[in-house]
C-alpha cells in the first residue's frame, strides 16, 4: 500500500492555540481527586478525575504529535520523549527525595518507611507493582497515586510509534477510525477479564485496562485534526457538541457526588468495571469536545478564567503529586477533619507552587532551549508555536473505592 501524500501545514483552527478551558477542567478534576482522598463522604466519585485526565491526556498528547507531524511530515521521537521526561520527572524525583528524607529524619512520621516505594514510583511502574507484577502487590502509600503517571508514560512509549506507523499507510480520518477500533478492543478485553474474575487490582491499574480511555481522547484529537474551520463538518460538530456536551458534563459532575465505584463482586461490580471506565471516558470526551468547539460559551469562559485556568496549567501536576503525602503526614497531627482538609489544601498549594517555580519551570526552560531549535529547523516556514503544558498533572487519583481503602491495595 502506498503512503498517503503529506498533509499541508494546518491552518489555525481546532488544533492550534492553547485551550484555556481545558486548563480550568484540570483544576476542577484535581480538586475532585483531592476531596475524594480527604473528604470521601462528600465526593465519593471524585476518582472520576482519573478518567477525565486519562481522556484529556490522550487528547492533548495526540494534538501535540499531529501539530508537529502536519507541519514537518515527521515526529522527532527522541525530542518528544526527552521533553516528556523533562516535563514530568523532576517534580516526581523532588517529591521522592523530600518524602524519603523526612521519613528518615523523623521515623515517627507518616512518611517513614516509604523508601521502598520510591523505585516503582520513579520508574513509572507503580501500576504494575500495585497488581503484583513484581511479586507481592503493594499500595505505594504516599506514592500510590503515581500509578496513573505510570499508565500514561507506558502509553506514551507505545502510542507515538503506533500513530506514526498508521499515518504512514492511511489518512488521518482512517487512522481515527482505527484508533476508535483499538479502544473498542481494549474495552472488550477488560470485559473478558472482569467476566473471568480478574482481581480489582489488575482491572484498576492495568495499562491495557485503561488504554481505551486514553485512546478515546486520541480519537477525538484525530477527528479534530481533520476538521477545517468553517466547513460543513465543523458546523455539524459544533451543533452536536452543543446538544451532547452539557448533558455529558452535568452527568460527570453528578457522578462526582453520587457515584461510588463498586469494590465487592456482584452484578453492579461486573457491569461497572466492564463498561464504566469507557462510559466515563466518552462523557469526558464529549465535554472536552464541547469546550473546544464552544470557547465563547458560558462554561468555557468560566473554566478559562485565570483563577481556574492558571492553577490547571501551572500547579495541577505538582498538586496531584503532593496532595496525598501531605494529607497522610497531617493525619496523626490534626484531629478535626475540616481543619486537616483545609491545612492539606493550603500546604499542597504552597508545595505545588514551589515545585512549579523552583523545579519544573527551570527544567522546562532548559528543555525548550535545548530541543526546540531542532524542531524549528525542520518546519518549512514560520516556526510552530511552543507546545502547551501537557496534561500529566493531569493525572490523577489513587484507586477509588472508599477513602484510604483505595490506596491500600487495589
Amino acid at each position: 500500500m502506498s503512503a498517503p501524500e503529506r498533509p499541508a501545514v494546518p491552518e489555525p483552527g481546532l488544533i492550534s492555540g492553547r485551550k484555556h478551558a481545558l486548563d480550568g477542567l484540570r483544576t476542577v478534576a484535581v480538586a475532585g481527586v483531592f476531596f475524594f482522598h480527604t473528604a470521601t463522604a462528600l465526593v465519593p466519585g471524585g476518582s472520576i478525575g482519573v478518567d477525565v485526565f486519562f481522556t484529556l491526556s490522550g487528547f492533548v498528547i495526540t494534538l501535540l504529535i499531529m501539530k508537529e507531524y502536519l507541519a514537518t511530515g515527521r515526529l522527532h521521537l527522541g525530542i518528544f520523549y526527552a521533553r516528556r521526561l523533562a516535563r514530568l520527572w523532576p517534580a516526581l524525583l523532588a517529591l521522592c527525595a523530600v518524602v524519603v528524607f523526612v521519613g528518615v529524619v523523623f521515623p515517627a512520621s507518616k512518611w517513614a518507611g516509604h523508601e521502598e516505594f520510591v523505585l516503582p514510583a520513579a520508574a513509572y511502574a507503580m501500576n504494575l507493582a500495585r497488581f503484583g507484577m513484581f511479586g507481592e502487590s503493594i499500595a505505594g502509600e504516599a506514592f500510590g497515586p503515581t500509578w496513573t503517571l505510570a499508565v500514561e508514560e507506558q502509553f506514551y512509549l507505545v502510542w507515538p510509534l503506533l500513530l506514526l506507523v498508521l499515518l504512514r499507510f492511511w489518512k488521518v480520518r482512517t487512522v481515527a477510525w482505527i484508533t476508535a477500533g483499538l479502544a473498542a478492543a481494549f474495552l472488550l478485553e477488560r470485559s473478558v477479564l472482569v467476566a473471568l474474575g480478574a482481581p480489582l487490582n489488575r482491572i484498576y491499574n492495568g495499562p491495557d485496562t485503561r488504554a481505551d480511555e486514553l485512546l478515546i481522547g486520541c480519537t477525538l484529537a484525530l477527528i479534530f485534526t481533520t476538521v477545517r474551520s468553517g466547513s460543513r463538518f465543523h458546523a455539524s460538530l459544533e451543533a452536536a457538541a452543543r446538544r451532547a456536551g452539557p448533558p455529558a458534563a452535568l452527568t460527570l459532575l453528578a457522578a462526582v457526588f453520587l457515584l461510588k465505584e463498586p469494590d465487592t463482586p456482584g452484578p453492579w461490580f461486573t457491569a461497572f468495571w466492564a463498561a464504566g471506565p469507557t462510559v466515563l471516558a466518552l462523557l469526558a470526551a464529549l465535554s472536552i469536545g464541547w469546550l473546544v468547539l464552544s470557547p465563547a460559551g458560558f462554561t468555557a469562559r468560566i473554566l478559562s478564567h485565570p483563577w481556574l485556568a492558571g492553577p490547571g496549567r501551572d500547579l495541577s501536576y505538582a498538586f496531584y503529586l503532593w496532595h496525598l503525602p501531605v494529607y497522610l503526614l497531617l493525619m496523626p497531627l490534626v484531629s478535626p477533619l475540616w481543619l486537616r482538609v483545609v491545612l492539606a489544601a493550603v500546604l499542597t498549594v504552597l508545595l505545588a507552587g514551589a515545585s512549579h517555580r523552583l523545579v519544573e519551570t527551570p527544567v522546562r526552560r532548559w528543555a525548550n532551549k535545548r530541543f526546540q531549535p531542532a524542531v524549528v529547523r525542520s518546519v518549512p516556514g514560520p516556526a510552530p508555536e511552543h507546545e502547551p503544558a501537557p496534561v500529566e498533572g493531569r493525572h490523577l487519583a489513587s484507586t477509588g473505592g472508599g477513602g484510604f481503602r483505595a490506596i491500600r491495595g487495589r
